[in-house]
Parts: C-alpha cells; sequence; structure tokens
C-alpha cells in the first residue's frame, strides 16, 4: 500500500507507529479546520495527530463536483483558519479553485494529512480506538469524524424504480446539461441543487419538477444574522435530541440567484407534486396523469457517511446520533464535525475548533 504524506509519496506511512492522541477522519473543509487547531495547541503532526483522507488528493467533496458549477453558482466558500479564500474570477470550475485552495492550506500549514486512506470501522480498545483502514490499523485516544455526506447519496425508493428503462442518476452523478440535451428530464428533490440543475438543464432539454413539499422561496434581504442563528439552533435541536440531523436549507427555504432567473420565466420552477409510481418509460400520479421520461435525476441529497463508526453504538433509537455540541453524548472522546449545525462551511470552521479545544482538556484531565 503506497499513501501520500505532505506531499510525498511513502510505502505504508503512518501504519502501526503506536497509538496517537487524535485521529482526525476526513479532509474536507471541517476536517482540515480541525488538524489546524489541533497542531495550534500543541499535538504534535503525525505523531500525535493524523488526518485520513480517502480521496486521492485535497479538495474533499469538491474534486468530484461537475465541471459546469462554477465559482459563481457556489454558496460561498468560508475561509479555512489563517487563510482567507483566494480571488476568483467568476468562470472558474468549483473542482478546481476548491480543492487547489485546500493543497494550498496542507502545504502552508504541513498538516498532517495521510491519502488515500479509507476508514473502514472505528473499534473501542483499552485506551483508545483502533480503526481499521485501507492502509492498515491505526490507534487513537480520540477522534474527529468530519466524513462529511458525499460518499452517501440517497435516492428514495418509489414502486417500480426498477423497471425504469431510462437514465436515473443522482446529483453526485450529475456531468453536465449537455449530456441530458434533447430528452425530457424528471428533476426530484426540493433543495438548492435542484434549482440550480434545473436552471442548466432546462436551458437545453424539457423538464419536470416534483418535490414532496411546495418549496418555500425567500427574498434575498431576510437572511440576517439573528436568523441565520435562529437556523442553526433549530438544526441544532434535532441531534441535541439524537434525531436525523436535516440540511439548513430545509429550514431557511429556496433562494433563486440572478443566473436562475431566466430558468423562472421560462417556467422551470413550476412545482409538480411527488408521482406514486414510477413505470417504465416514465411516472405516474395518483390520479392517472402519467409522463414520459427520458432521464430521472434524484436531486434528492445525502446522508451523513458515519458506517465506520457502526461498532461503537452511537445511533438511537431514532436513526440519529445525540450530541453535546461536537461531541457525542455516549462519549466525549468522538466528535462530528460537520455533521448537523456544522454542516455548512462556516459552521465546519467553528465545529473544528470547538472540537479540538474540548480534546486538548478531556486529554489534559484524563493525563492528569
Amino acid at each position: 500500500m503506497r499513501v501520500t504524506v505532505a506531499g510525498k509519496t511513502r510505502a505504508g506511512a503512518g501504519v502501526g507507529s503506536g497509538v496517537r492522541e487524535v485521529a482526525v477522519i476526513g479532509a474536507g473543509q471541517a476536517g482540515l479546520s480541525a488538524a489546524y487547531h489541533l497542531v495550534r495547541l500543541g499535538f504534535t503532526p503525525y505523531d500525535e495527530v493524523v488526518v485520513l483522507d480517502r480521496n486521492p488528493a485535497p479538495g474533499g467533496a469538491w474534486q468530484h463536483r461537475w465541471d459546469s458549477l462554477t465559482m459563481h453558482d457556489v454558496h460561498g466558500i468560508a475561509n479555512l483558519p489563517g487563510v482567507p479564500v483566494p480571488s476568483s474570477s467568476d468562470s472558474e470550475r468549483a473542482n478546481a479553485f476548491v480543492p487547489a485552495y485546500f493543497a494550498g492550506y496542507e502545504k502552508r500549514f504541513d498538516l498532517p494529512v495521510v491519502r488515500p486512506v479509507s476508514v473502514e470501522s472505528v473499534r473501542e480498545i483499552a485506551g483508545g480506538f483502533e480503526l481499521r483502514t485501507s492502509a492498515g490499523s491505526y490507534s487513537a485516544a480520540a477522534l474527529v469524524n468530519a466524513t462529511g455526506t458525499w460518499d452517501r447519496p440517497f435516492i428514495p425508493w418509489y414502486p417500480g424504480i426498477e423497471t425504469f428503462r431510462g437514465r436515473q442518476l443522482h446529483t453526485a452523478d450529475y456531468g453536465g446539461a449537455e449530456e441530458l440535451a434533447g430528452q425530457h428530464v424528471l428533476v426530484v428533490g426540493g433543495g438548492a441543487s435542484a434549482v440550480q440543475l434545473l436552471a442548466e438543464i432546462s436551458a437545453v432539454a424539457t423538464t419536470t419538477w416534483v418535490t414532496r413539499r411546495p418549496p418555500e422561496w425567500r427574498t434575498g434581504d431576510d437572511f440576517t444574522p439573528e436568523y441565520g442563528r435562529q437556523v442553526v439552533a433549530r438544526v441544532e435541536e434535532r441531534v441535541r435530541a439524537g434525531l436525523p440531523p436535516r440540511s439548513v436549507v430545509s429550514v431557511t427555504g429556496l433562494h433563486l440567484r440572478p443566473q436562475e432567473q431566466a430558468a423562472w420565466e421560462r417556467g422551470a420552477y413550476t412545482r409538480h407534486p411527488m408521482f406514486s409510481r414510477i413505470t417504465p418509460d416514465g411516472v405516474e400520479w395518483a390520479d392517472g396523469r402519467s409522463e414520459h421520461v427520458d432521464t430521472i435525476l434524484w436531486a434528492t441529497g445525502f446522508r451523513a457517511d458515519l458506517a465506520h463508526l457502526a461498532p461503537l453504538h452511537l445511533r438511537e433509537p431514532s436513526g440519529g446520533i445525540r450530541m453535546n455540541g461536537t461531541a457525542t453524548a455516549a462519549d466525549p472522546r468522538i466528535h462530528l464535525v460537520g455533521y448537523g449545525p456544522s454542516a455548512s462551511t462556516i459552521g465546519a470552521n467553528r465545529a473544528g475548533f470547538a472540537a479540538a479545544r474540548a480534546l486538548r482538556d478531556l486529554l489534559k484531565e484524563q493525563a492528569a
């Protein structure tokens, strides 16, 4: 197994070298923030803290996003701690610009990132945790999980879904509107991604938009700092109660940007209720109405990528993980960043600092 450490390739780097204080899983925005603060608080890179990243290169989920997503389209990239996001032109591809920013950040602070290393399971052992990975086993006294959601796209089941003869793809599989030109595309989902993709696709294809609930549109001037705090508090209430987190947009509503105005005018955002079943060549509603569809695009979101933590039995019967800030209620040695209220880039930065400070204090207390 060959892994990359600090820009250099080494065989079996970091494996079997003793128990570390903290293992960070994931090197996206939240993972890099946590690693930065852990190092700043005195944890020695590689010896006391290591970041295990499954991706082949820096950039987290951003490196996998579609080419047509430009910096003009993204909803803002928060500064990583210590280095502001460099200026960019609107036309720059997000899947190139953001990974370059992350790569420079890792190099500048010599963050202890090891890749590609996929964490397959985490088990409790005496004194901490054993991480079984694609590159061998690691041991750590505490964990910061920052695996995000990109690798767990969610597609709901509907009757007949397996009979559809057209193409089905999720937002995670989307490669650009050009591959859908001339088709009739059914876009499923009521989030920001659905709004953005409808704007692109409706310029080259006919579209139908279906959602479970009627969309709630907000104006551009009603998102005040106070409203933002209220939104985060509502999301945090769920994870404190052990419920599965909901997306921030499910609370804030949808916002139509200038680049989507043309799609509004051509009727792309005419919403239809969810169909009752999928047929071999389309979909059918409960009232008997049917529609031919060439491609179904599931813009139905993602779920937290936490399967590797299953041996720790953190989930509540309700399906979520009960949280106290960034720490799991079941075990203060385990922190989830980029989960629930910290799923946004700004929230991920704050969560990284909170987790690092809490673990420093906890490990000091345990050592004393």
